[in-house]
């Protein structure tokens, strides 16, 4: 028996494809790879699979990871090319190995937020939106100590959530009819969706409320900093 690690692609129209989904996806896909996925014991057994951190419906990703125990024993070799075989487009399966790392050392996420504007940017908006975002920063005149969201619970509830906490890095740059985010955030216990962060200018800033946001996993990080595998 092995338990193994999936490290993929998630990206255009896959990126429309929801977690329950993808699993199944996967594991239609799994009979390519001449391994059986091991299932719960019980009177309604179950594979055992299932997604790190999964990823909103809408958002793309090059770090998705994907946990699953196998009958056999294998160190993964291989299976990547094996699966890619039956994905749908926009899954594209990187590397598969033995999963070592526990997930509670999981502990931030860092995303590509592009925030667009059909008339293009406004003028000053890259400044406005660091001095909002940057609470801690000393160059940051009017920086925000909290900054609190409306979010729905998973009790479909509305509460009030401060996400200051959560956001650990963050660099705006404009390009073209668009501001780029880099942000680091927090990816569990709690973690912080980097599509939050519109909510945040639209309640602080208005007026600077993007058209449209697309958001785009970058990698995944332990709480030093480094690559979380």
């Amino acid at each position: 028996m092995s338990k193994l690690r999936l490290l993929f692609v998630k990206e255009g129209p896959a990126a429309y494809i929801s977690n329950l989904d993808l699993l199944r996806t996967v594991q239609r896909a799994f009979p390519r790879t001449e391994l059986d996925i091991r299932h719960s014991q019980g009177f309604h057994p179950h594979p055992i699979i299932s997604i790190v951190l999964p990823l909103p419906v809408c958002q793309s990703s090059n770090c998705e990871l994907l946990d699953f125990e196998v009958t056999q024993d294998t160190d993964g070799a291989g299976l990547a090319e094996k699966l890619n075989g039956g994905l749908p487009e926009g899954l594209r399966i990187l590397d598969c190995y033995p999963a070592l790392r526990p997930v509670r050392e999981l502990a931030y996420l860092w995303a590509e937020v592009e925030l667009d504007y059909d008339r293009g940017v406004p003028e000053g908006a890259v400044q406005a939106l660091e001095e909002l975002f940057h609470r801690q920063e000393l160059h940051a005149l009017f920086a925000r100590e909290t900054l609190m969201i409306e979010k729905r619970t998973k009790h479909k509830e509305l509460a009030q959530i401060d996400i200051a906490p959560l956001i650990r890095e963050m660099t705006l740059t404009e390009q073209d009819g668009s501001i780029l985010a880099d942000a680091v955030v927090a990816a569990q216990n709690p973690g912080l969706n980097p599509q939050l962060l519109e909510k945040a200018i639209a309640r602080y800033l208005p007026e600077l409320t993007p058209d449209f946001v697309r958001v785009r996993r970058r990698e995944l990080l332990d709480a030093d900093g480094q690559v979380f595998r």
